[in-house]
């Protein structure tokens, strides 16, 4: 503050303009840090003319002016100020002064992020409203938060407020509720991004909360199915179906004989109640019903084997009817001995 002043004093006595003509640079150029972490940086200048330079700064050392140099050094032990605005001036030989404001930026991870916020169960289809609360960060235009489902990123939330203090914010996550969500967690997290980027800066997680659906049954095979009966084989009826809450079954048979009570996800069709026709199984929750139908068919006849049996019994009745001619007397006795006669 003191060498604001002196500097003050300079430019009223002199009458020199303040000017920007000398070329600046810090190394590094921009400085991003931690609040209560030190820091050290450099100003110099390419001009060949300089008579002196040196810092404004409310904190640190190497402020003073310094004569017959082309840099000099800033460093803070602890920082301690949310906004600092450190400016490096040069006085020139000809009584011209330039200055340059370093870009600083002092930051604050988050204490913490709350859990996304209790709901009850979700409906599939319905629109929800999840919220983090992200505490004590700044600057909030460098906070990023990303919600996970899963091992899914589903929403990225980025901020524009200009705030250098330490602020309470919020991100929230509009989701439409979807079956594959059932049982999955969900979570956000928060990081601070620079440019350059700091190395090992950390992220802050919230605890995850769990997403419970509900949805009405979907069949496991959607598709109606077509049975053949067969000789002495069980014929299986599967109408297992997913769900939340778990399904109930019910099922119709295709004959009265059959109507027994049967509250499970699959019939077997044993050779006594094997009978064709068409049977459907019923899935029901809370959130609805779906049905599923099963034909039962007789299997068609092979007609080679009926031609080999029908073909059989011609051949066995021909034998027989030359056996007659052959060895029945026409007193419908039986004798070897006509066939001798004949």
């Amino acid at each position: 503050m003191k060498l604001f002043l002196v500097l003050s004093v300079f430019i009223a006595f002199t009458g020199k303009p303040v000017s920007s003509s000398c070329e600046i640079e810090f190394s590094p150029p921009n400085v991003v840090v931690r609040f209560g972490d030190p820091f050290s940086l450099n100003c110099s200048s390419t001009s060949n003319q300089i008579d002196s330079m040196g810092w404004e700064a409310i904190y640190g050392t190497g402020t003073g002016l310094q004569d017959g140099v082309s840099s000099v050094a800033l460093k803070i032990d602890s920082v301690k100020d949310w906004q600092m605005e450190p400016q490096c001036f040069v006085n020139l030989e000809n009584g011209v002064q330039c200055s340059e404001t370093l870009n600083f930026t002092v930051y604050k991870m988050p204490d913490f992020i709350s859990q996304p916020s209790q709901m009850d169960p979700m409906v599939e289809g319905e629109k929800y409203r999840l919220q983090c609360d992200i505490v004590n960060v700044t600057p909030i235009r460098h906070l990023f938060v990303v919600w996970h489902i899963g091992n899914s990123i589903i929403y990225e939330h980025s901020f524009t407020d200009n705030t250098t203090f330490p602020v309470n914010t919020s991100s929230v996550l509009n989701l439409t509720a979807q079956r594959g969500y059932n049982g999955a967690q969900v979570w956000c997290e928060a990081k601070m991004i620079f440019s350059p980027p700091i190395q090992s800066l950390p992220t802050i997680q919230s605890k995850p909360l769990k997403l419970i659906v509900l949805y009405s049954p979907t069949f496991t095979t959607p598709e109606n199915e077509t049975f053949e009966l067969s000789a002495r084989n069980k014929i299986m009826l599967n109408c297992t179906a997913t769900g939340n809450p778990m399904p109930v079954y019910s099922w119709g048979f295709a004959h009265p004989i059959q109507q027994t009570k049967k509250n499970d996800s699959q019939l077997i069709l044993t050779p006594s109640i094997r009978l064709p026709g068409t049977y459907n199984c019923t899935a029901s929750n809370t959130q609805g019903s779906s049905t599923k139908y099963f034909t039962v068919i007789e299997a068609p006849r092979n007609r080679t084997t009926f031609a080999a049996l029908v073909g059989g019994f011609v051949f066995l009745g021909a034998v027989l009817f030359i056996g007659g001619l052959l060895f029945v007397q026409p007193d419908g006795t039986f004798s070897f001995s006509k066939v001798g006669y004949l």
